[in-house]
């Protein structure tokens, strides 16, 4: 079957091929899924250039989210056949390739009415966003929550879904132009970083009380000035390091104002609970009725998976970024 490979996480466009890789088969409670589309993340890029926070070896087949038909069912596999309509998170990768195999538990069902680039489009950024608001955290009316790359996958879901709750949300972008999808959806302020100072815009808005969350994917310098902007006793919660690993001081960031720091990974949810189980079908239900929208930026062929890549590494991305496999 052909499949994208990372062959080395140099950095260079011409380590990520497509080959033919061993077709794979369904284990003890996996399924085989083939593949209509998979979704990129920022993770993607992270993995191809080779500081992925969990190493993974290569030469690597790529990608964490997929969507497709099950076409094999392993070993203590129930209540899902060959045929059914799937999305799934795939943490040990593979998803960028025609078949691959995933624990049932990461499988989700795909109602008739999702059709399969929604579904390669919300499992990982929507879910996360759930999990980030409302399992690590608690979100409620009239809290005002601080969305770092708010024009990016996951910050897009962060501002419907915290709107959603009944809360403000403030957003801070690097890239201009990127606010524009922000505000259409919801979003009360959105701040660029590169011309203005968003702690002290933030601070402007919430007339010098501070936020109550800061919702962050940054890391380094931006989540070490974003401790300005949180009010006593308020939480910051961490789920990714695009500009680099938080700062040696975070501790003393916390003490200051008796902070509370989480940092969250989907990897780490617990698939069988109640609490998984109810944002997956809050974020269907949402998609389906329409009041959660799923915002594909690009749809690419296999064959022009690294034109993928250069796009999603360029940060102009408003967006979700899928791959058509088959």
């Amino acid at each position: 079957m052909r499949a994208v490979v990372f062959e080395r996480p140099d950095r260079n466009p011409a380590s990520t091929v497509i080959k033919d890789v061993q077709m794979p088969s369904a284990g003890t409670g996996q399924v085989v899924v083939k593949v209509a589309y998979a979704g990129l993340n920022y993770a993607d890029l992270m993995m191809r250039t080779g500081i992925y926070p969990h190493p993974k070896g290569y030469p690597l087949v790529a990608g964490l989210e997929l969507a497709g038909t099950v076409t094999d069912i392993g070993a203590n596999v129930i209540d899902i056949a060959v045929g059914d309509r799937v999305t799934a998170f795939s943490e040990d990768a593979g998803a960028f390739a025609e078949y691959c195999a995933v624990p049932i538990e990461r499988i989700v069902r795909l109602p008739d009415g999702v059709a399969f680039d929604v579904g390669a489009a919300f499992y990982v950024q929507a879910l996360t966003a759930w999990n980030l608001l409302h399992t690590v955290s608690e979100t409620k009316l009239g809290d005002t929550i601080l969305i770092h790359a708010i024009g990016g996958g996951v910050g897009l879901y962060l501002t419907q879904l915290a709107k959603a709750a009944g809360a403000q949300v403030v957003g801070t972008i690097g890239t201009a132009g990127k606010e524009k999808r922000a505000l259409e959806f919801g979003a009360d302020l959105v701040i660029d970083r590169t011309d203005t100072d968003f702690v002290e815009a933030t601070l402007a808005f919430t007339n010098g009380r501070g936020v109550d969350k800061v919702v962050d994917s940054t890391g380094a310098t931006i989540l070490d000035k974003s401790f300005e902007t949180i009010r006593q006793l308020g939480h910051v919660v961490s789920f990714g390091e695009a500009e680099g690993p938080p700062l040696p001081n975070l501790w003393e960031q916390l003490i200051k104002k008796s902070l509370t720091f989480t940092r969250m990974h989907l990897g780490h949810m617990d698939f069988g609970s109640e609490t998984w189980s109810k944002g997956v079908e809050t974020v269907l239900s949402m998609i389906m009725d329409g009041t959660l929208a799923c915002p594909i930026e690009g749809v690419y062929e296999l064959e022009n998976v690294n034109d993928m890549f250069t796009a999603l590494a360029s940060r102009k991305l408003a967006g979700k970024a899928i791959l058509k496999v088959s």
